[in-house]
């Protein structure tokens, strides 16, 4: 009896073998606090203390408009809003189609794509967010235009792979940075290069 009471109890005491969970990183945000980009472009807007702009550096620089290209770059979450600027001259059809185009490329991967309009008349901007829900490259896009002269795409992206999961209170965070953008978004008359 005894026996069985020592085997029994050694046969109780295996560890649990079962797989844990993925566990993440905790992500200190900081405080939201914005500065005012006004110099030397065809728009101005609010962009985060957090962040620095840099001039574009890409394969495309040989539009008319690329010097008004540029980075809102996140170095603390290794991200980057890619916004490029393109001057409408009877081509607003076009442009609307193409940042369309370019957020549903995303869609073999999205789960969802919401799209959220903002409306500015006073400032005349007007503007269409896309969430991209999923394991995309963008998460987050956007366009904006004052339907005449002024166009603007943005495009956020992370020097990661993927994860929606991991990523989801990132991109919930700059995604509130980014509708301050649009939302403090001013059109400046600068001639076109």
């Amino acid at each position: 009896m005894v026996l069985t009471v020592f085997f029994a109890a050694i046969a109780g005491c295996k560890p649990d073998y079962s797989p844990k969970p993925r566990a993440y990183f905790r992500i200190d945000l900081p405080t939201k606090q914005y500065q005012h980009l006004t110099e030397g472009y065809p728009y101005s807007f609010d962009y985060p203390v957090y962040a620095r702009i840099n001039q574009y550096q890409g394969q495309w620089k040989n539009t008319d408009t690329a010097d008004y290209w540029i980075n809102v770059e996140i170095p603390q979450f290794r991200s980057r809003l890619h916004l490029t600027y393109k001057t409408v001259r009877n081509n607003l059809k076009d442009l609307i189609e193409d940042a369309h185009s370019y957020a549903y490329k995303h869609s073999v991967k999205a789960d969802a794509i919401i799209q959220s309009e903002f409306s500015n008349r006073e400032a005349r901007v007007y503007s269409v967010l896309f969430d991209i829900k999923g394991n995309t490259a963008s998460s987050v896009q956007f366009y904006a235009t004052d339907s005449i002269r002024h166009f603007l795409r943005g495009a956020l992206y992370f020097d990661c792979e993927p994860n929606k999961d991991s990523l989801a209170p990132v991109k919930d965070f700059l995604r509130a940075d980014i509708e301050k953008m649009i939302e403090t978004l001013n059109w400046r008359n600068l001639p076109i290069k």
